[in-house]
């Protein structure tokens, strides 16, 4: 298992350190392979976040290219591995520990069930999250607000106007875009929109999408990576001469499961019998909501079933060790992490359905703690 790290050599560390650059008061250490320092002295900082591009993936697939040709290093993600829980701490700069949205699914007892943050929808009948529960849930305040630098947002055109972006970019100006060449242009846009020192955010999707519906290791994987790689040099050159400094990270890598390797709750009716909420999380990390008294029974019947496939834990020994980072808990956390983890080993998956749902199950996935998923890169570079 590859733990996250929060000390200086992890994703929430970055974050730290484009805060201070930009400005602002980090609340966790700095990155040591980013210091504020060389940040600063920029007089544009471009945050590039390419979803799911794991250190890993790069290294192996990206030799010549300008993505591995500015690479610094590799960091860890947050934990758990995935964008719902990393993307957050890219907006706010709260660690899991803090901001409390811990997965693709998350149980929330603001509104009495599970939901996916992101999408702000319920988990199950897909109704949109109302107003009012989405800023019951959405704890942690923008980044954007505390930071001395003008700060723009450059996202998909689709996620621009959702709840989720809405709040967490605060008052930060926000552009959209379609596609790819798209994401250039409004990111050289955004640098170049005035004299002021600026802080650029800019996310692109689209390799964790692919990732997810054909696998990493895929053919149309591969052709989205190297028309990133081909992206970020353009945009490279785009800038030249603009005194910015672009730093490029991930919020997570990814493993590919077959279907063999994915283990459905329903098989074992045993271990099912003792939740009290569908399962929450990712599936290849699954936080288990247990029926009063019964967490030790069903920590037994959970190993016993999945054997060497999962580490089977206590939640709140997780929380101790500090595998969601530290700061000022989140007053829900415990609950959003329920009784039990169990984290997947190997490739493997688990999964639940709920009524009415379709089922469909990704190739790639990530959340977990393998090397692929937990390392991303770090990339410098100079404009």
């Amino acid at each position: 298992m590859i733990l996250p790290s929060y000390d200086g050599d992890g994703f929430a560390n970055l974050i730290a350190s484009c805060i201070a650059a930009a400005g602002g008061v980090p609340r966790h250490p700095t990155a040591r392979l980013a210091p504020p320092g060389r940040l600063a002295q920029a007089r544009n900082i471009v945050l590039v976040l390419i979803d799911g591009l794991g250190h890993e993936y790069l290294c192996e697939r990206g030799q010549g290219g300008a993505l591995a040709g500015n690479l610094a290093g590799r960091l860890t993600s947050v934990f758990p591995s995935t964008t719902a829980t990393a993307i957050t701490t890219s907006y706010t700069g709260w660690t899991p520990f803090e901001h409390g949205l811990t997965g693709w699914y998350t149980y929330f007892s603001e509104i009495g069930g599970v939901a996916a943050p992101l999408p702000g929808k319920r988990r199950g009948t897909e109704s949109a999250l109302s107003g009012e529960a989405a800023r019951a849930i959405y704890r942690a305040p923008s980044l954007f607000d505390t930071l001395e630098r003008r700060a723009i947002v450059v996202t998909y055109r689709p996620l621009v106007e959702s709840s989720y972006n809405r709040h967490h970019c605060g008052r930060a100006e926000r552009r959209a875009y379609d596609k790819l060449a798209g994401f250039v242009a409004e990111t050289e846009a955004a640098v170049k929109s005035g004299d002021d020192a600026k802080f650029v955010y800019a996310y692109w999707p689209e390799f964790d999408t692919t990732s997810h519906r054909y696998g990493v290791e895929s053919v149309q994987t591969a052709v989205q990576f190297a028309a990133i790689d081909a992206a970020f040099a353009d945009l490279l050159a785009r800038l030249s001469g603009t005194e910015t400094l672009i730093v490029a990270s991930a919020d997570h890598g990814f493993i590919d499961s077959a279907p063999d390797e994915t283990l459905e709750l329903e098989a074992c009716p045993a271990v099912a019998a003792l939740l009290r909420e569908p399962l929450c999380g990712e599936r290849r990390v699954a936080f288990c909501h247990v029926l009063p008294g019964k967490t030790t029974e069903f920590v037994a019947r959970a190993r016993a079933w999945l054997g060497g496939r999962a580490e089977v834990r206590e939640s709140s020994a997780l929380l101790a060790e500090g595998w969601f980072g530290g700061g000022v808990a989140h007053p829900r956390i415990a609950e959003r992490v329920g009784e039990v983890s169990i984290v997947m080993r190997g490739r493997h998956t688990i999964k639940d359905w709920l009524p009415g749902e379709k089922r469909f199950l990704h190739i790639g996935n990530h959340g977990g703690t393998s090397a692929e998923e937990m390392y991303v890169p770090l990339i410098l570079a100079e404009a």
